[in-house]
């Protein structure tokens, strides 16, 4: 089992998707309502958190069938979502952008990014987590700290990211990054 620091490096290694994700989404979204922030943060948290749950759940029941197309899910949403945001950039003002306040889309994000702790859960069932219990303090360390990483990317996003988007075209930055990080889980995945 893990120390706590262990477990926050793992957190904060799990939330780097989330914080980048949530910079994105502050550069597009800089006046983003609270309510739509806050469910975006928690979103991102909870699927985080719940992740791991699945991937230690699934490791007895069908967890071959899960590591082999896992990678693929993240990176067909990323992929997509990414794509949509490229092809915005090139679109007319009135007739662009992504969404970020939108459920779906947030939700879509959430999976996306989360898809990396379903691979934490199972190794975690390997490490001596043996019991539901035993998992409750790092699913709650790894949500929160998804959370918090959630807020200060679009927080950070928001106030140094209208300089860049002066200059460069936001959504087109955003989905170079998206897909970037689908093809960085598809490697290591593949190359593994």
């Amino acid at each position: 089992m893990m120390g706590l620091w262990e477990m926050i490096l793992v957190a904060l290694a799990l939330a780097m998707d989330c914080f980048t994700v949530s910079i994105v989404s502050g550069v597009l979204e800089p006046g983003q309502r609270c309510g739509n922030l806050l469910r975006m943060a928690l979103l991102f948290g909870l699927f985080q958190g719940l992740m791991p749950l699945l991937g230690w759940l699934g490791i007895h029941n069908f967890s071959e069938a899960m590591k082999a197309y896992d990678h693929w899910i993240a990176f067909g949403l990323l992929a997509f979502i990414g794509g949509k945001m490229i092809a915005d950039a090139f679109r007319e003002e009135e007739d662009k952008h992504l969404d970020t306040t939108s459920l779906h889309t947030q939700i879509a994000l959430a999976v996306a990014t989360s898809i990396d702790a379903l691979a934490v859960g199972i190794s975690m069932a390997c490490t001596g987590y043996e019991t539901a219990d035993s998992l409750v303090i790092p699913l709650l360390i790894i949500g929160v700290v998804s959370f918090v990483m959630s807020l200060t990317g679009h927080m950070l996003g928001a106030r140094f990211g209208q300089a860049a988007a002066r200059k460069w075209k936001p959504e087109l930055i955003g989905g170079v990054i998206l897909i970037g990080i689908g093809i960085k889980i598809l490697l290591q995945h593949l190359l593994a």
